[in-house]
């Protein structure tokens, strides 16, 4: 059964009565929604607005991982905030770390030894020995972006089609219809057509990743080494190892994001796939829910740089930001690394999401439906399409907003919350086999009333 002879009737149906709990059960939230009238789109950001349930649910508190709403609703929490929390919400080292900060100084413009512990957690786990550090991943990308163009004196950045690497300008392209990069729909605001800016290839298209390079004026290829945000698609064999020889042979440097990626591992994709980029650029995860970012450079790139006084690396060159590497982010990211996402909590994480996997694919072909689950060490996804795609495009046409906004209120609505943007369930060092089991009862009894 395909998504495609699902009773639509049915489908709207189920997901009018789902709303309709939805809205008895929310309260509070729908009214600060209502009077939230000086935030536009009612929201702190507009992206908040992507709630099944037609307003958001308002957040009372956050443990592990497990949320309380406005209404004094708790939920067992697959989101955890898109990443952000992945080492489960308000984890005691973390919470104990910024508190000790928060006491003695919080925007310096002064170094602070955490960020140098920090530094060196990272260039042991991704491989790589000199980092710097930013707010977000969105501001590591671009900073990476431009170092690298300095560096070599292209102009162009090549990405995947679908790709996500935050708002860097970038990186909104997809290719279109006749093969060439068009703008991605939806773009605001873009300083220039992006097809100036940009080049892209579809994942897993080695042939499309040469035909561009070829052109000579690529200064990047930014990266995921597994795509996430539009649903997880993984990289097929061989797929990696000949990004890394193209980009060599066309004297290229390769950057890996791997935001969403670190969820491979402890090293992220780079480290469990045994990957080599120039450049590696993570954000969200790594600061246990305070706003964080980083890149780490390669020994050559990083002595390139430093030899290059003809960049402004101080002042207004373009790189950095006044509260980038604040000492409280720096605290953050020691106490996350060192003792919340260790290498043991990986690995129970992982296990947990091995279970969510397997438990997914036995439901589903239970009830004979065409539609395929990827897991990417402690995240997975079930996609409505069977093989899963292989590339960004492919993704982007399995999506069914109807059937994915009928799944989440239906969870919601009995306690279980997934990342609102696809159907990706994440672990923390919190989550339990018995989480896992809830989830899987009541996925069950959603497919069980549509089909």
């Amino acid at each position: 059964m395909s998504t495609d002879s699902l009773s639509r009737a049915r489908l709207a149906a189920l997901t009018a009565r789902e709303l309709a709990t939805f809205a008895d059960r929310h309260a509070g939230s729908r009214a600060a929604y209502a009077n939230a009238t000086h935030l536009f789109g009612r929201v702190p950001m507009t992206w908040m607005n992507k709630a099944a349930g037609n307003f958001p649910i308002y957040l009372d508190s956050a443990r592990g991982n497990r949320i309380t709403d406005v209404d004094g609703n708790e939920f067992v929490d697959f989101a955890l905030g898109d990443t952000g929390a992945m080492a489960g919400h308000s984890p005691e080292p973390v919470v104990a770390a910024v508190t000790a900060r928060l006491r003695n100084g919080l925007a310096t413009m002064m170094p602070t030894e955490d960020a140098a512990v920090a530094g060196a957690e990272l260039a042991r786990r991704f491989g790589l020995p000199a980092w710097s550090f930013a707010l977000t991943a969105t501001d590591a990308n671009r900073w990476a972006i431009r170092l690298l163009r300095a560096i070599t004196g292209r102009s162009k950045i090549l990405v995947n089609s679908y790709c996500y690497h935050g708002s860097v300008d970038e990186s909104l392209i997809v290719v279109g219809p006749d093969g060439r990069g068009v703008s991605r729909e939806g773009n605001v605001g873009a300083p220039v057509d992006v097809t100036m800016t940009s080049r892209v290839a579809e994942f897993n298209d080695l042939a499309g990743l040469e035909r561009e390079l070829a052109y000579g004026d690529v200064a990047a290829v930014l990266m995921e080494p597994a795509l996430t945000n539009i649903g997880i698609v993984l990289p097929e064999d061989g797929y990696l190892a000949g990004v890394r020889e193209l980009t060599r042979r066309y004297g290229t440097y390769l950057i890996n994001d791997e935001t969403h990626t670190f969820s491979a591992g402890p090293g992220g994709a780079t480290a469990y796939w045994g990957l080599e980029p120039d450049v590696v650029t993570i954000g969200k995860a790594i600061g246990g829910g305070v706003p964080v970012g980083a890149y780490g450079l390669s020994a050559e790139l990083a002595g390139t740089l430093s030899g290059r006084d003809d960049l402004d690396l101080v002042d207004m060159g373009g790189v950095g930001g006044t509260l980038a590497g604040n000492p409280v982010s720096m605290a953050a990211t020691r106490a996350t690394l060192g003792e919340v996402l260790t290498e043991a909590a990986f690995a129970g994480m992982i296990e947990t999401a091995t279970a969510f996997a397997d438990g997914l694919v036995k439901i589903i072909e239970g009830y004979g439906l065409p539609w395929s689950v990827s897991r990417l060490g402690a995240r997975v996804e079930y996609r409505f399409a069977s093989p899963a795609p292989r590339n960004g495009t492919e993704s982007a046409r399995g999506a069914d907003a109807e059937l994915e906004d009928f799944l989440h209120v239906y969870l919601a609505n009995r306690g279980v919350l997934l990342t609102p943007f696809h159907n990706m369930a994440l672990m923390c060092p919190q989550t339990t086999l018995a989480d896992v089991a809830r989830h899987h009862e009541i996925f069950d009894a959603a497919l069980k009333e549509l089909v």
